[in-house]
């Protein structure tokens, strides 16, 4: 990003009163925290897509040969 665009939303954020600007930084880290978290889930789905396709993949196998059971969600 340019310094350019960070100097811009500087100057507009000094133009407002005090309370706003803390409003606006709160939703800052707000909005940067929840962006970060979505980062780490995409790395984490990225790193295991292939492995999670090829557990589905033996799943439907084992279900079309027959060997797969239904869930008992009372045994949870």
């Amino acid at each position: 990003m340019s310094s350019e665009k960070i100097v811009t939303v500087t100057k507009m954020m000094e133009s407002l009163p005090d309370s706003l600007q803390e409003q606006v930084v709160d939703h800052l880290i707000d909005y940067i925290e929840t962006l970060q978290e979505e980062m780490k889930w995409k790395s984490l789905v990225n790193k295991t897509q292939n492995k999670l396709i090829s557990m589905a993949k033996q799943a439907k196998q084992e279900i079309a040969e027959g060997k797969a059971t239904p869930m008992d969600y009372n045994q949870l």
